[in-house]
């Protein structure tokens, strides 16, 4: 790879797997394409680090663009099926990946208001570091003394009312341009200290502008917080998200291979709540609360362990998990797998977000601290009690995401490229689903335990994607948890702003439930037919390695695809 005279980069033959291979390497040739641009793009992203980087989405749609030219190179009639299916998915993650950068494009092109003209000056500062391109002291000190005359306008606009946030999409242009104000602080004092030192010269001119700039831009951040997104003074928590809307949500889906509107999607939660909610009277009643299946869920949430405890309880629960499926031989453990899993603590700030326990190569443990409030200390005791842990626990660890990162590490490492949220959560929470069939839940406490997590995926569903769609504030997404779930507050404010940060896409949340329902029924065609047994069909799911669930399907029945393959697989029965 080089780069021509305007800094564009251009690809030699050599840069690429070959184009024109001989018919038995095809399916090679796709997969180990998938692995370079997995990396590649790695690489790209890691350099050009900074996301209002201009020059980072031109590098990126270069690249991809690039790629996708050779992908298209390759016969596809000449494939096998497992080529076929990676063909498939590389040229949807191309695609998609392509889409992206025009959202991005598009998104930073609103911030211009707030965080220019002195960010894109700063980022070219930054990547000219990046690049250790020859930088003159004067002119870099000149580029941050402009930059703090800019953001000190910024602030007095502010101050002044000349900068306001009148909108929902200027609010939202706000709390995007925040992020970019605190990624510019965290490079300019690794930049500064990159130099610092080692160029007496050029630190003569740059450190004062620079510490100058390092005082500002976090006064700028919390001018905007307080006075454009009106959360300061100790009301940071406030929830604020974008969303995506109908037809972003029906991309999504296409990208996803679910053959179902966001309609009928809500449609399969209110269904699958409904399940719920009459097995959940029935152990309320076994418990002597009659059809008051809230005052059974009290019972249940005061299951706490006393302070300390938590840990050791996560251990019991993780090895009773693991035995329970040992020893009805359901899924191949590796022994590494079911002895190397790390516990760490989940921080007060981080609860905030994930008031329950999150996992894979560890589990992070939710349990009050000492410094949070009385109140705080027992809601986050209440939602993570005995029971409720008990399903949390092998979710997360095995037969969960621990045992899914350990194989797909393991096993066609490349298809990490097309992580799904409805592979990922899907596969741990659909052994919720067969467990629960097996009988796992025999007491009324323990099935109420499994109840509320079911009921709570159903609700993900729902307030997810009518968020999304327009049709719900996050405000009332917290009210729908505590009413039809039986959240304490404080976890249900933690869920809903986790779910619209950010980090997550608009089906990501939806992705637990309707992945686990697209298992349990490619479960009955493949196992209930007799043509895997329990522990084959397990195994070869987590040795396929990562991928939209429909196109799993078709490869483990062998169907043959069209490269333009749709979602077609009506996995439920509305």
């Amino acid at each position: 790879m080089t780069r021509n005279a305007v800094g564009k980069i251009a690809y030699r033959d050599s840069d690429r797997t070959n184009s024109t291979p001989n018919v038995s390497t095809h399916n090679t040739d796709v997969s180990q394409l998938t692995t370079v641009i997995r990396e590649d793009v790695k690489d790209i992203k890691s350099f050009f680090n900074c996301s209002y980087s201009r020059t980072r989405s031109e590098r990126l749609r270069a690249y991809l663009e690039s790629r996708r030219t050779e992908l298209t190179s390759i016969p596809y009639t000449q494939l096998d099926q497992e080529g076929q299916v990676d063909y498939i998915l590389l040229k949807k993650y191309l695609d998609r990946q392509l889409g992206e950068l025009d959202t991005v494009q598009e998104r930073n092109a609103e911030l211009k208001t707030l965080v220019e003209p002195f960010a894109s000056k700063l980022v070219e500062l930054l990547e000219e570091r990046q690049r250790v391109a020859p930088t003159i002291g004067k002119r870099a000190a000149d580029v941050l003394s402009t930059a703090c005359r800019e953001v000190e306008g910024k602030l007095t606009a502010v101050k002044d009312g000349s900068l306001r946030c009148d909108s929902e999409e200027e609010r939202l242009a706000v709390y995007r341009a925040l992020g970019i104000l605190h990624e510019l602080q965290s490079m300019f004092e690794e930049w500064l200290g990159f130099y610092q030192g080692y160029d007496p010269e050029f630190i003569w001119w740059v450190v004062a502008p620079c510490k100058q700039l390092l005082h500002l831009l976090p006064q700028l951040e919390s001018s905007f917080r307080e006075n454009l997104l009106a959360i300061g003074n100790g009301k940071k928590d406030a929830i604020v998200g974008q969303p995506a809307g109908r037809d972003a949500i029906l991309k999504d889906l296409d990208e996803q291979f679910i053959a179902y509107t966001p309609e009928e999607l809500i449609c399969i939660a209110e269904k699958e709540y409904s399940w719920c909610h009459t097995e959940m009277l029935k152990a309320s009643n076994d418990l002597g609360h009659g059809q008051d299946w809230k005052a059974a869920l009290e019972h249940v949430k005061n299951m706490y362990v006393r302070p300390g405890q938590q840990i050791h309880l996560v251990r019991e629960l993780a090895e009773e998990a693991i035995d329970y499926v040992k020893k009805h031989d359901m899924v191949t453990i590796p022994p590494v797998a079911a002895e190397c899993w790390k516990t760490s603590m989940m921080s007060p700030e981080r609860q905030k977000e994930n008031p329950f326990f999150l996992g894979g190569e560890r589990i992070i443990v939710s349990y009050p601290t000492d410094t949070m409030s009385h109140e705080e200390k027992l809601m986050s005791m209440r939602g993570n009690s005995r029971p409720f842990s008990r399903s949390t626990v092998f979710h997360e660890l095995v037969p969960g995401h621990h045992l899914q990162y350990h194989m797909i590490k393991r096993y066609r490492s490349y298809r990490s490229l097309f992580s799904t949220p409805f592979w990922m959560e899907g596969w741990a929470f659909y052994w919720e689903f067969i467990l629960w069939d097996r009988g796992f839940a025999g007491t009324p406490e323990d099935k109420i335990g499994m109840l509320f997590w079911r009921m709570h995926r159903c609700a993900r569903i729902v307030f997810s994607l009518k968020f999304h769609l327009g049709e719900m504030t996050p405000q009332e997404c917290i009210e729908y948890l505590v009413t039809k779930v039986g959240h304490e507050r404080a976890t249900a404010e933690g869920e809903v702003r986790r779910s619209f940060s950010g980090s997550y896409s608009p089906l990501y949340q939806a992705g637990y439930m309707l992945g686990a329902l697209q298992f349990y029924a490619l479960r009955k065609e493949i196992v209930d037919a007799g043509a895997m047994t329990e522990k084959q069909f397990h195994d070869r799911v987590l040795k396929e390695g990562e991928m939209p669930i429909e196109l799993l399907r078709l490869l483990l029945q062998e169907t043959p695809l069209e490269p333009e393959h749709q979602a077609s697989w009506r996995f439920y029965n509305l």
